[in-house]
């Protein structure tokens, strides 16, 4: 009967490493995960207001969309080789990737914050997102520059003594330029819907 066992137990770990080898046989070795810190493109990131202060001056910030982080994972890494989990209520998200050399899995986390409206869902999103800076993933956004544009009249309105947008403002329908050097942030700017530049910060350089 223990010799049975011990045929079933050497053929069970058997099984466990043919499957372990058809994972590792589609990970190739010396994973170059460089993707991962290649700046995102201008298009994958959004543009938000922040704050207006009294003297119509908006304070504009840049932020990544988690769907732009879970893209990135999976043309760099491939879906099947990267995971998330949620921890502490979605206060904590863990990212493991795949390492074939290692033959584990290696994970980085971060903490997020609730946002104002849909707390958990807003909570999670923002833990992935943090955890996913950790792999370099849209980690030039904290290069980026203060971004304060002077608004136009009909741009914004004192409300009970607070500066609010108005539907005049159409940050949405803005278009943004950057150019990068080295992965290092040297151009940003743009134009407002109707081809009025707003902003600008660096020297654009026409060779690149």
């Amino acid at each position: 009967m223990g010799h049975k066992k011990d045929e079933f137990m050497e053929e069970l770990e058997k099984r466990k490493d043919e499957e372990q080898n058809e994972i590792e046989d589609v990970i190739p070795h010396n994973q170059d995960l460089t993707g991962l810190n290649t700046p995102l493109s201008i298009e994958d990131i959004d543009f938000r207001i922040q704050s207006i202060n009294k003297g119509g001056y908006a304070t504009i910030l840049a932020y990544k969309d988690a769907r732009v982080d879970m893209k990135r994972l999976d043309d760099v890494v491939g879906s099947m080789y990267w995971k998330r989990e949620l921890l502490d209520n979605n206060t904590r998200c863990r990212v493991s990737i795949y390492n074939k050399d290692l033959k584990e899995w290696v994970a980085k986390e971060d903490v997020g914050t609730p946002s104002a409206t849909e707390k958990e869902k807003g909570l999670a999103s923002d833990s992935f997102k943090r955890a996913c800076f950790n792999w370099g993933i849209g980690r030039e956004l904290y290069d980026y520059p203060v971004i304060q544009i002077k608004l136009i009249a009909n741009e914004f309105k004192i409300d009970q003594g607070r500066a609010k947008q108005t539907y005049e403002l159409k940050l949405k329908e803005w278009i943004w330029f950057s150019q990068f050097t080295n992965g290092k942030l040297t151009y940003l700017a743009c134009k407002d819907q109707s081809g009025t530049k707003r902003f600008s910060f660096g020297q654009y350089i026409k060779s690149m």
